[in-house]
């Protein structure tokens, strides 16, 4: 069953935990919540506070939210308030829980990530699996990935494209390991045809932060890779794996390489999500466009490749796609589950 995304965007909240369950609890702007204030009194004895107001269901999230939500049924928690507190119970309530929580800067895109620690009971093994993975096992692990994303580039292309045959025949030819580099040729191709370059616009890809990397359609982009991002990170914390140990991504700062190699087949659902929004002119990360992009973890997807079968929506296949990985660490074999979208398999 997949788990609920809340995003917290529109106005500032007080989180706090009741009987195991998440209460969100609107409060003016600058306002700090009574509950996070330190009473004082001369005579030594607390101050009586009134009760905070009761909740309003209207803050920003993609389904229908209540003042009151079970920890157990929350997946991902986006922040994306600087007025938002929280208790301590909160944070460790819904990370206990497995929900992971993600907290947003000044620029809307996520600046943090707070994971559960993994419960697997056979976690020790699968890390031992993880470590000692044969670097054969490692190339063709990341020719499956490989393969997988420049379909899925293919796919989210219209199906009348001239580059699509082109890009789908590129995904054939993809060896152990990438050697020959077909990632990178596949997104020269993959970019231009899905932002053609006009008079007086040229689209470069240029993730990250600051600069022109958040002028549309790249800031549309970095905020729906890192939900991706994010889901993965929980899902291979679930299947008992790392995330700090990557397939192909090898950085000594990063703690999500793992989950950097495995969201690459994904980010065509993203992609797909962020031209339709760019095209209808929605190139403010707003909380519409969040929302839309949002959307993305409940999208009805397949796992199999030829055998396709349809396992519902993303959040709950990325437990699969996780434990597919684990599965190959300890047989030695490829056998990667990757999540497509109905009409975007290969």
């Amino acid at each position: 069953m997949a788990r609920r995304t809340i995003e917290i965007s529109r106005n500032p909240a007080h989180l706090a935990i009741s009987r195991g369950q998440l209460l969100i609890i609107p409060k003016d702007n600058g306002d700090e919540h009574p509950s996070s204030r330190r009473s004082s009194s001369r005579n030594g004895e607390s101050n009586t506070r009134d009760r905070p107001r009761a909740a309003r269901p209207d803050l920003a999230t993609i389904d229908t939210l209540h003042n009151r939500i079970p920890a157990e049924d929350i997946g991902l928690l986006i922040v994306d308030h600087r007025q938002t507190t929280y208790t301590h119970s909160a944070l460790a309530v819904l990370t206990g829980a497995g929900a992971s929580i993600v907290v947003c800067g000044d620029d809307h895109l996520p600046v943090g990530i707070l994971l559960p620690i993994s419960s697997h009971t056979e976690q020790v093994w699968r890390v031992a699996d993880q470590i000692g993975c044969r670097p054969v096992l490692r190339k063709q692990l990341w020719q499956a990935i490989v393969r997988a994303k420049i379909a899925a580039q293919a796919h989210a292309l219209p199906v009348d494209a001239p580059n699509r045959p082109g890009l789908l025949a590129m995904a054939k030819r993809v060896r152990s390991g990438d050697t020959g580099h077909l990632e990178g040729q596949a997104a020269r191709t993959y970019w231009q045809a899905l932002f053609p370059p006009t008079t007086d616009w040229r689209f470069t890809r240029t993730p990250g932060s600051g600069g022109t990397a958040t002028t549309p359609p790249n800031n549309l982009l970095d905020y729906g890779y890192a939900i991706l991002r994010a889901a993965v990170a929980r899902a291979l914390v679930g299947a008992g794996l790392m995330p700090v140990i990557g397939i192909q991504h090898s950085n000594r700062s990063n703690a999500f390489c793992l989950a950097d190699d495995l969201v690459e087949p994904l980010r065509p659902m993203i992609d797909r999500r962020v031209k339709l929004l760019f095209d209808a002119g929605q190139h403010t990360l707003d909380q519409p466009t969040k929302a839309e992009l949002l959307l993305v973890l409940t999208a009805t997807v397949q796992i199999g490749g030829s055998d396709a079968e349809t396992v519902g929506p993303l959040d709950a296949a990325l437990g699969r796609y996780a434990a597919s990985l684990a599965r190959s660490y300890a047989t030695g074999r490829v056998e990667l589950l990757i999540p497509t979208e109905p009409d975007s398999g290969p």
